[in-house]
This record gives structure tokens, sequence and C-alpha cells, in this order.
């Protein structure tokens, strides 16, 4: 398969290219760092096709990717999180966030959709923090919020032309941005687990991937509560 993945300079992203090349596919590595993309050479060779841009900058995004041919599958995977004070909201940080994980999944989807056909896959990087509201990720969850809603407004229309669209909903796992998390982080797991689970739920045409299942299972069945309980509950296990 040709798969395009951004993001693989670390975490989830870094991992899914190393397992898909692994596999035989030929990935097309996307992201900022381009030392590291190129490190992706050397034990892959011509698997590893490194590009490197900012999903910020549309223009170049643009015409980064305007050469690339027609696509077995794309991962949107690049992103950030930052924590807001809500007694002393930071607007920048807002924007910040949103620019990258939601505008920036746009300028690609721009530059992409038109390299999916009939029989290919869509695959956008969203978070369980899009399941409720939870404290200091306004931003981070907002993004991740739209990414679901967005998810599942192309599943609809590109499913008319035979693109399978899918939404990744993972919960804590260990990467250099969880590493930098100051709270408890229940039942995180390591990238080899979201690899495998990513990998699987792509191949079994899934909408929706989201693990480990204990933990987003107990998030989308209080998502189902009404507001006004999730509320209570949220404010007692996580503010209290």
């Amino acid at each position: 398969m040709k798969i395009l993945i951004t993001g693989t300079t670390s975490g989830i992203g870094l991992k899914l290219a190393q397992d898909y090349m692994a596999a035989g596919n030929t990935v097309y590595c996307c992201g900022r760092n381009q030392s590291v993309l190129h490190q992706l050479v050397g034990p892959f060779g011509d698997k590893a096709i490194p590009i490197s841009f900012d999903v910020q900058d549309r223009e170049g995004c643009l015409a980064a990717l305007a050469s690339l041919p027609e696509l077995d599958l794309v991962i949107l995977n690049a992103g950030t999180c930052e924590y807001i004070d809500a007694n002393d909201f930071d607007a920048a940080c807002f924007e910040r966030v949103l620019r990258i994980n939601l505008i920036g999944l746009a300028n690609c989807l721009q530059a992409l959709i038109p390299k999916l056909a009939a029989g290919s896959s869509l695959s956008l990087m969203g978070s369980s923090s899009s399941y409720l509201p939870l404290p200091r990720a306004e931003a981070y969850g907002a993004s991740k919020a739209a990414i679901e809603y967005l998810a599942k407004t192309l599943a609809i229309t590109l499913g008319k032309e035979g693109i399978h669209v899918s939404y990744i909903a993972p919960g804590f796992v260990e990467t250099p941005l969880t590493d930098l998390n100051d709270f408890p982080m229940p039942m995180r797991v390591d990238v080899e687990f979201a690899s495998r689970r990513i990998r699987q739920g792509l191949e079994r045409k899934q909408r929706e991937i989201h693990f480990p299942r204990l933990f987003t299972g107990f998030m989308k069945t209080l998502s189902l509560l009404p507001f006004a309980w999730q509320r209570f509950l949220l404010s007692k296990v996580l503010m209290s």
C-alpha cells in the first residue's frame, strides 16, 4: 500500500510509520523535523519517503503534497496539546492549539482528498477527550471534538465516493507529549499498543477506533448521561 502519515517524527505517528514500513508498505512520512524524517530512510530504504512541511502553512502544505500519487491510506495524526487555566484564559494558546490540530488538519485535507479514490481510507486522529468536557482541556478538547464532527461528516460525504473515513480516539498514550502532563493518566498504554490497535481497526474498516477499551468505554458511557450528571461526577473526580 501507499500510505501517508502526518506527525511521524515522534509518538504514535512514528510507531505507525515504522510498523507499516516493516510490513512492506511505502509510507510518506510527514513532519517538520527533517533530520528525524531522514533517519527513517536508513532502516527502511525506499519504503520511507520523507516530506517536510508545517501543517499550519497552507501554501507550503499544498506545495509539498501536490505531486503525490494516488494513496491507499491517509492518517492525519499531527497535533499538539496545551492546557488552559480558565480563570486566566489564554486566547493565544487556544488559537495556537486549534491552528495546529484543526486548521492544520484542514490544510492537509485540501491537499490529500484529491489523492483518494474508491477503496481508499482516510483516518483522523482525535482523542477520547472529545467525549467529555474535561477541565484545562478547553483548547485541546475543543479541537478534538471538532475533528470528531469533521470525521463523521466526511464519512457521509466521502463514503458516497467509496472512501472509508474513520475517527481515532485514544486514551492516554506514552509519548513525549503526554510525558509533559502533571496529572495522573489512568490506563496509559505504550505506542506499541496504540499502533497495533489503530492498524487492526483500520484493517477492519472500523468507523471509530478507541482504546484502551475499558477507559474509553467508561468515557463514552459517561457521555450518555445528562450534562448536569456529567458535571457533578467530573467535579467530584477531577477537581476534588
